[in-house]
C-alpha cells in the first residue's frame, strides 16, 4: 500500500498513529543491541505519548501484532488495544473500540483478516474473530465469532451468514 493510499484510508491522524505503532513494534521485536534499543525505545515512547495518546486519544502498544492495511476510522480516536492482541490484514476499527483482556482469563483477542468493528464495540478476553466477520456498534463480544458471521448486542449474539443459517 502506497503512502497516498494509507493517508486516504486512515486520514492524517490514523496514519501518524500507525507510523508510531510500526516504529515501536520494529524496535520491540527486532532491535537487539541494548544501548541502541533503549535510546530508540525512549524516542518511541515520547512519540507514543504525544501523538497516539494525547492527540489521538488511543492506546496501541508496540507489543500488539497488527497486520497490513489496518483502517482507523476517525484517526483511531479512543481505540484501545491491549498488548498481546493480534489483528489480521485489512481490518477496520471505528472509534472507541476496545480490544482487551478480561479479569480471570488468560489471553487477548485474535482477529482474522478483513474484520469490521463498529464504533464503541468491545472484544474482551481470549476470543477469536474469524475472517470477514463484522462486529456491530457497541457490541460486547465475549465468545468466538466464526468466519463471515456478525456479532451484535450486549452481550453479543452471533448471526451466521444466510447460507449457513439455512442448513
Amino acid at each position: 500500500m502506497t503512502l497516498k493510499e494509507q493517508l486516504r484510508k486512515r486520514g492524517p491522524l490514523g496514519f501518524l498513529t500507525m507510523l508510531v505503532y510500526r516504529l515501536g513494534n520494529q524496535i520491540y521485536y527486532r532491535v537487539k543491541v541494548p544501548g541502541i534499543r533503549h535510546l530508540l525505545w525512549l524516542v518511541y515512547r515520547i512519540l507514543d505519548i504525544i501523538v497516539v495518546r494525547m492527540i489521538g486519544s488511543a492506546e496501541i502498544p508496540a507489543m500488539a501484532r497488527i497486520g497490513e492495511g489496518l483502517g482507523l476510522v476517525h484517526g483511531g480516536n479512543g481505540v484501545i488495544i491491549a498488548p498481546g492482541v493480534v489483528v489480521g490484514d485489512q481490518c477496520t476499527l471505528y472509534h472507541q473500540v476496545t480490544l482487551g483482556v478480561r479479569n480471570g482469563h488468560q489471553g487477548a483477542p485474535v482477529l482474522g483478516d478483513h474484520v469490521f468493528i463498529g464504533a464503541g464495540a468491545k472484544i474482551l478476553g481470549p476470543v477469536k474473530i474469524g475472517n470477514h466477520a463484522k462486529i456491530g456498534a457497541n457490541a460486547v463480544v465475549l465468545q468466538d465469532v466464526p468466519d463471515g458471521a456478525t456479532a451484535v448486542g450486549v452481550p453479543a449474539r452471533i448471526l451466521l451468514p444466510k447460507e449457513e443459517a439455512d442448513e
